[in-house]
């Protein structure tokens, strides 16, 4: 298969290379590329994992250190690496167990291995064909764009993108494999609180996922439609939050009185800049003066617990809460649980089988989201448009 980065989808297989919204298809892949954010699993590495991260940026090694501090806290090794092959072997075995015969190729956008690597085992092994996962299920530049130009970046830059093609998975936001962990999450910490006497009312849920710069978040998802001041980014997770809490509302009468917010962490721009707010942190803050005695933090822009989870949520949140007088609770990430692993597989399935959109698993009204990403999709204002795989061009 030859691939064309002058057709209208650079880089992808040809049932996809016309740019359609939904690939209804079939495609006979032959690798599964995940693709993740990587992390440094040393001391030694910190430094130079955060200049990969911020490369372009030209922010001095004196600063990288104010953010090196978290990593260096765990001893300087981030968790996402051993939750990544803990994914890929999970993934490996629900493949092998429903008869699908895909190799999975890892590789990471800022630390080993890379995806310049894992793109050239796979096209040594003659796998050519390869449908990507990136570990981040909403629609922005850094958590959707970003990987579909590091995809073209590499085949540009080993000389394969000639013979080697990669499409991706849709943002999974609301597939319910993703959602499962989340409303089981919920639930159990309402439960809880509500069985230790405290009332509905009483009881503050926060969805919190990782803040972007405003620019990039109002430029995330197609540019044909208003999704509000927060974009796409904001619109996908504000619809699963009102999803998990109607499902809870409806099987918790009383829980219909808990109020629930969308709310930011772990921004790292300089002040000037304007990030999507508020805080977790300072709106925990507010609760005791709302009324409330209870908090329940959902990490919901996370796939496992990575560094943004156990120091952002664990660490900070929680002193947060505890220094407010509140009871605290963090749900669970999906991590590699059953229900994930096996819908990252049913995810996989549809594109090998060009199931038709309309038959697609989604629980809210913005699903299923598209196979190839629209023109203009998740912009990055400051560096402009990139050449990336798995979308039209802008």
């Amino acid at each position: 298969m030859t691939a064309n980065a002058s057709s209208p989808v650079p880089f992808a297989s040809p049932a996809a290379a016309d740019g359609v919204p939904f690939v209804e298809t079939p495609v006979a892949y032959d690798g599964i590329l995940l693709a993740g954010f990587g992390g440094p699993e040393g001391q030694d590495d910190v430094i130079p994992f955060l200049r990969n991260v911020t490369r372009g940026r030209g922010i001095p090694d004196e600063r990288l250190e104010e953010v090196a501090h978290h990593y260096r806290h765990f001893g300087g090794v981030s968790p996402i690496n051993a939750q990544n092959r803990a994914l890929k072997a999970a993934l490996e075995a629900e493949l092998g167990r429903r008869g699908i015969d895909l190799p999975v190729y890892w590789g990471n956008r800022n630390w080993t291995p890379y995806l310049d690597d894992a793109v050239r085992d796979a096209e040594a092994a003659g796998d050519t064909s390869l449908l990507a996962f990136a570990t981040s299920a909403y629609s922005s530049f850094s958590s959707c764009r970003q990987y579909r130009e590091d995809f073209a970046r590499v085949l540009e830059d080993t000389g394969l993108g000639d013979r080697v093609t990669i499409d991706k998975i849709r943002p999974f936001f609301d597939h319910p494999g993703f959602v499962d962990a989340f409303l089981e999450g919920v639930r159990t910490a309402i439960e809880g609180y509500l069985a230790d006497g405290v009332t509905a009312d009483a009881i503050q849920v926060l969805f919190s996922t990782h803040s972007v710069p405003t620019d990039d978040a109002v430029r995330s998802g197609p540019r044909d439609v208003d999704w509000g001041p927060g974009g796409a980014y904001a619109a996908q997770h504000e619809a699963v939050a009102a999803w998990v809490m109607d499902r809870i509302a409806a099987e918790i009468p009383s829980a219909g009185d808990v109020e629930w917010e969308l709310v930011y962490q772990s921004r790292s721009g300089p002040p000037s800049q304007p990030w999507l707010e508020p805080d977790v942190c300072d709106v925990i803050r507010e609760l005791p003066d709302r009324g409330r005695n209870a908090v329940v933090v959902v990490p919901l822009g996370f796939m496992s617990d990575h560094m943004e989870v156990l120091w952002d949520l664990d660490t900070e949140a929680a002193e947060a809460a505890e220094e407010a007088g509140l009871a605290f609770v963090r749900t669970p990430t999906p991590g590699v649980s059953e229900t994930f692993v096996t819908g990252i597989v049913d995810l996989i399935v549809e594109r090998l089988e060009g199931r038709p959109a309309a038959e697609r698993a989604h629980v809210t009204d913005l699903g299923p989201w598209y196979d190839v990403c629209r023109p203009g999709c998740c912009e990055n204002i400051r560096a402009g448009f990139k050449p990336a795989a798995a979308g039209l061009a802008p």
